[in-house]
């Protein structure tokens, strides 16, 4: 023999004499078969899953875990479209199910949600309500998800039990679930089938706060229900005459709807059609909102925010930091009369990253407090913030000095002292006083994300103006003149954009929805109110 071949010849006895870790693991049953459920899984193959579950209940060396019954029970699930499988499917599930609690073993979300749809795919949706309520009374680390209570929120509402479906709604806002637009056409579709108008005008202002452009199924459900009798017969007890009462309430939620009910009678007018690009509604004339954050939201805004630069103040142990920050409030209250907060540290850095590049105040801040001055319409200046250091620097040149005096002379800037965030400060200002903010800081920072996305996403998209500078010419891009939401106004007319797939505002599709009556001059104490 060659001597290479004796060598492999040796090589092979050797090895095969070796233990082998794959072998090894492969030999245990439990991972084996849980790698072969996995198998089965990816392939959706019920039938070969199902033999593999028999086999290992009749053998005693395979101890059943969590996750078996997960797989098992997950795959059961997924198989219910499958209408040769549906029957199999829900019955050897239920059958899993039982022996996984019998076995003494705690069922985790994702199991407790396959054996929900299970329940709700033969229309019992009691038992699907049941076994999330079940799972949520023993509580622990797994919690419920919008998934866990789809299953029974949907079955109900597909079989007009309305109250039911209500219920489950009330469970999962004590859960802090919120719902998603499929869930809330549910509740719109039942409601409107059942007669429940309030409940209608309840779920509208669900899909406003929770959905903004609805989609082509939901605009459909909406249109249906305007169109219908009932809806023409839904009386506003009055309400639409105390116009006051409903202005008021529109200003408190920072425009775009008030939430006190249906206004006017009569039939509704639906129209389809788009909007300018001012926010005009082409198809009525009515000019739409640009939402804001309600009265409410923006006070907890700002107190979360003085909360937060005070705990960083006190993290860097400056004694007197408080004190500053609490002067700046102070000082806000008094000259608190501007309409934009300019980040000048923002503006004056702006494309200065190169060898010369320095703080560029006469081409760039400049350019931007006068764009601001001009276009208030009240003459009136913006307030910047900038860091006492870069204060102190300006005043010390003399190409700088006269311009910053003046600023400081007319109120226009204020100095962050040494140790503090001017973030804290811009941020602050333009949330106090409501007004537009000057800045191309993505506020992304950790610190911002503990204000609440959903929130500071809505508040930017309302205040943040960004700016750019294309050879020297300053352009400001201003927020959007209307929102993409929603939309109720004071004279009970509703607006409703539909999702377009470019999302190109001139072509997107808006349902304006009227009453005749209120499209006449709304009426206070007998007299024409105005605005």
């Amino acid at each position: 023999m060659a001597a290479s071949d004796q060598h492999r010849s040796r090589h092979h006895d050797e090895s095969s004499s070796k233990p082998n870790k794959k072998n090894k693991i492969s030999r245990n049953p439990e991972t084996n078969l849980l790698f072969n459920l996995n198998s089965c899984s990816k392939s959706k193959d019920l039938s070969a899953a199902l033999a593999l579950y028999d086999a290992a209940i009749t053998s005693s060396e395979v101890r059943l875990s969590q996750q078996h019954f997960q797989t098992l029970l997950y795959l059961c699930s997924a198989s219910i479209s499958d209408t040769s499988l549906r029957s199999l499917a829900i019955d050897r599930g239920f059958e899993i199910f039982d022996r996984m609690v019998s076995s003494g073993i705690s069922p985790n979300e994702a199991s407790v949600t396959s054996v929900a749809r299970l329940a709700a795919a033969k229309g019992d949706g009691e038992y699907a309500f049941k076994v999330v309520k079940d799972f949520v009374s023993v509580g622990g680390v797994s919690i419920p998800r919008l998934r866990t209570y789809a299953p029974a929120l949907l079955c109900f509402c597909e079989r007009l039990e309305a109250e039911k479906g209500y219920e489950v709604e009330e469970h999962m806002e004590a859960a802090g679930i919120a719902l998603e637009e499929a869930e809330i056409l549910a509740l719109l579709k039942v409601s409107a089938a059942t007669g429940r108008e309030n409940k209608v005008y309840r779920y509208l202002h669900k899909l406003r706060e929770y959905v903004g452009c609805v989609c082509e199924e939901t605009s459909k459900i909406i249109e249906e229900w305007f169109c219908g009798e009932e809806a023409g017969e839904v009386s506003d007890n009055g309400i639409g005459y105390d116009v006051w009462l409903l202005r008021e309430a529109v200003l408190k939620n920072g425009g775009g709807w008030h939430g006190h009910g249906w206004v006017g009678e009569g039939k509704w007018i639906v129209k389809k059609g788009n909007v300018s690009s001012t926010g005009k509604c082409l198809s009525c004339s009515e000019q739409l909102a640009c939402v804001d954050t309600n009265e409410v939201e923006t006070q907890k805004f700002v107190d979360s925010l003085v909360a937060l630069a005070m705990e960083r103040k006190a993290k860097m142990n400056s004694c007197e930091s408080n004190v500053v920050f609490s002067e700046f409030q102070d000082w806000l209250e008094k000259h608190g009369d501007y309409e934009a907060i300019v980040d000048g540290a923002n503006i004056g850095l702006y494309q200065q990253n190169f060898a010369d590049g320095g703080f560029s105040v006469p081409q760039q801040l400049e350019s931007v407090v006068k764009e601001l001055y001009r276009e208030s319409g009240n003459n009136k200046w913006p307030l910047i913030l900038l860091h006492k250091r870069r204060v102190r620097a300006l005043l010390e040149n003399p190409t700088h000095r006269n311009l910053v005096e003046e600023w400081i002379s007319n109120g226009v800037l204020y100095a962050t002292p040494p140790g503090s965030n001017d973030d804290w400060y811009w941020l602050y200002a333009a949330a106090k006083l409501k007004c537009l903010l000057v800045t191309n800081d993505e506020m992304r920072d950790h610190i911002f994300e503990l204000l609440g996305s959903t929130f500071f996403q809505k508040w930017k998209e309302r205040h943040q103006v960004r700016y750019t500078f294309v050879k020297g010419n300053l352009k400001l891009e201003m927020p959007s003149p209307f929102s993409v939401v929603i939309q109720e106004s004071e004279k009970g007319s509703w607006h409703f954009p539909v999702s377009c797939e470019n999302n190109e505002e001139s072509s997107r599709t808006w349902m304006c929805i009227s009453r005749q009556s209120g499209l006449d001059s709304p009426k206070s104490n007998g007299k024409l109110a105005t605005s």
